[in-house]
């Protein structure tokens, strides 16, 4: 028997069945609007094929919950059309479609450890962690003198993955990066 949520319990991350197909809950947001009865307005992910939609569901409704599990797999390569892993337990590698793993490629080194997630026993993406450690490759030098509070240039790593950072960064520093929402977060 599957779990059974209701809108109430919507959690960013979450995975629901919605018409027969596993999605995974990117953002929701629960409305009450004056008038009318409350309702929830999300955006969704599709596993599949990566789409992501908005859909709107009254207050109250109730979907099964799709289960999910996480392995530790190592990044091998990108071969083009799948990219490559190694579960890190039985050394057995798993393919995936590049484009379900498009987002999270651009911060990943080869032989980075990465977690996978499995949606019924088959792999569906890679979770990242909150941080990772890259090396700045190329970037503006930053003008003396030009410290106004907030002002940020961009910056490609050695991954190729491109973040807004501080003035003060330069090339070769090493540099603590958010890759779920590709943002800077300090130097490393």
């Amino acid at each position: 028997m599957a779990d059974v949520v209701s809108t109430n319990q919507f959690k960013n991350g979450m995975h629901i069945e919605v018409d027969g197909e596993p999605w995974r809950i990117v953002d929701f947001q629960h409305v009450k609007p004056g008038k009318g009865g409350a309702f929830v307005r999300t955006k969704l992910k599709a596993l599949e094929s990566g789409s992501v939609v908005d859909r709107t569901f009254r207050a109250g409704e109730k979907f099964n919950r799709v289960h999910t599990e996480v392995k530790n797999v190592q990044y091998l390569y990108d071969s083009g059309d799948d990219v490559v892993f190694m579960d890190e337990e039985n050394y057995e590698q798993m393919h995936l479609t590049h484009a379900s793993v498009e987002d999270a490629l651009e911060f990943m080194q080869p032989s980075s450890s990465v977690q996978l997630l499995m949606v019924d026993g088959k792999p569906a993406g890679v979770q990242m962690p909150s941080s990772v450690e890259l090396t700045v490759a190329e970037t503006e030098p930053g003008i003396r003198g030009d410290t106004v509070s907030n002002v940020t240039k961009p910056a490609t790593l050695e991954t190729g993955a491109v973040v807004q950072v501080p003035l003060f960064v330069n090339v070769g520093d090493r540099l603590k990066v958010d890759p779920r929402e590709k943002r800077y977060i300090s130097r490393a």
